[in-house]
């Protein structure tokens, strides 16, 4: 499966909250997620360049099918 390239980073922080990932706080342009031990930055971008997302997804531990499925 390729990744999305028309990601905003409003849907992704949507995506995560439906997996479970909580918001910390947002610092700037970056929002800042946790789930059990796995922290997760996220730029609000529009959209999420792919090699960013593909960064994202391994930070918070997910497959790039769930990811999509949660969208």
């Amino acid at each position: 499966m390729k990744i999305p390239r028309d990601v905003t980073g409003t849907e992704a922080v949507k995506a995560l909250r439906r997996l479970g990932f909580e918001s910390l706080r947002q610092t700037g342009s970056h929002h800042i997620m946790r789930r059990g031990g796995k922290t997760v930055v996220v730029p609000q971008h529009k959209p999420v360049k792919p090699g960013t997302l593909r960064g994202m997804l391994e930070q918070a531990g997910l497959s790039l099918e769930e990811f999509v499925e949660a969208l």
